[in-house]
């Protein structure tokens, strides 16, 4: 079960189709129970169930169905994975408890940090409350990164594990600086020799992409910017005096010529639960600037592979001394190839299969006690 699915492309939506992927190979099987938006019948030769949805901020957002019950009773799984579960994840995760079937409900959105950002600050206790009771309903939970796992731990959600997610080491890589696509990109970029500093992600309000204003009236540089969403009007708005390229949203051999064209990766967003954008960098050979928040704490090392800011201030002071440094870019690059080297997605979801595992056997566990 996910909260969103193709053709919606995110986060979860990724993690989600590499999950798939996994288990088609290994010869699992599988559906997929998912808000209607006009997703694919059928996916890695799964089929792909919607459910009815409304739209919220460009997003599908699924609501409880009867189609719920009925899918897992016929299906009968032997996990239930919720990935980013809410109203329909909710009902998922009752369903299968109802069927004795154990779950996992993988927490992927920072729902009271976006209550917060959007100026509902009384409503993020509620959200917590909510995202609890939720998650408390699920055999376990799995977090992204150290910080989410203390914030859950932190609401009293009970039984978090970790589970990070993987990156393709193939498609990212150092050696697409060579590629055709990549050389014709960087010429367009960078023509005169100017140092690209890029970001690559949606550009919603949340991920904070106007924070690259802080790189105005930096010599010698040029800022690329990969993705689209809500808030591209404003951004381009507040990036307007900025020597900047947009170059909407890319895909599969597009977008890794488009991250090896880039000299230096920056990352904006302080409400990230992880951070795939950082590891599809590090994987291409880039220096990584990002937030001291969320995920990118558990993702870049600083001083090694790249800085973590708290500032504007010091994002420009971070991202000044890349520029002025070739040498440093380089070597913090290949740390940050070797720090993903072990985050391939196979091995990612060979963690996860075991704790599929385990949650059957916490459920097993569960049922005794009662």
């Amino acid at each position: 079960m996910s909260e969103s699915f193709l053709p919606t492309v995110n986060g979860v939506t990724n993690s989600v189709c590499r999950v798939l992927d996994r288990l088609a190979a290994e010869g699992h099987d599988a559906i997929v129970i998912c808000p209607a938006a006009g997703a694919p019948a059928r996916y890695a030769g799964f089929p792909v169930h919607q459910v009815p949805a409304v739209t919220y901020r460009q997003f599908p957002v699924g609501l409880p169905s009867p189609q719920v019950t009925r899918l897992l009773s016929d299906f009968k799984p032997d996990v239930l994975h919720a990935a980013a579960p809410f109203l329909l994840g909710a009902q998922a995760i009752a369903a299968a408890n109802r069927l004795g079937i154990p779950s996992v409900a993988v927490y992927q959105t920072d729902v009271a940090g976006y209550a917060r950002r959007n100026r509902l600050r009384l409503a993020a206790p509620v959200a917590w409350r909510l995202l609890k009771w939720v998650h408390d309903g699920a055999t376990m939970t799995l977090a992204p990164s150290s910080t989410s796992q203390a914030d859950l731990e932190g609401a009293g959600v009970e039984r978090v594990f970790r589970w990070g997610r993987g990156v393709d080491l193939e498609r990212y890589h150092p050696n697409n600086r060579v590629a055709e696509k990549t050389r014709y990109l960087r010429e367009l970029l960078s023509p005169d020799g100017e140092v690209v500093v890029g970001y690559v992600g949606r550009i919603a309000p949340e991920k904070q992409v106007e924070r690259l204003r802080a790189l105005r009236y930096v010599p010698g540089i040029r800022v690329a910017v990969v993705g689209d969403g809500p808030a591209l009007p404003a951004v381009r708005k507040e990036l307007g005096t900025l020597p900047v390229a947009f170059l909407g949203r890319l895909a599969g051999e597009d977008l890794a010529a488009a991250y090896a064209a880039l000299d230096i990766f920056v990352h904006t967003g302080t409400e990230e639960t992880f951070g795939q954008t950082i590891q599809e960098a590090h994987a291409s050979g880039l220096p990584v600037v990002a937030p001291r928040a969320g995920g990118p704490i558990d993702l870049v090392e600083h001083g090694v592979d790249g800085f973590l800011f708290a500032t504007d201030h010091e994002l420009r002071q971070q991202v000044g001394s890349l520029i002025g440094d070739a040498g440093l870019r380089l070597r913090m690059g290949e740390a940050g190839r070797r720090a993903v080297l072990g985050r391939s997605w196979q091995v990612v979801c060979d963690e996860l299969f075991e704790h599929y595992r385990e949650a059957g056997v916490l459920a097993r566990q569960r049922i005794a006690v009662a």
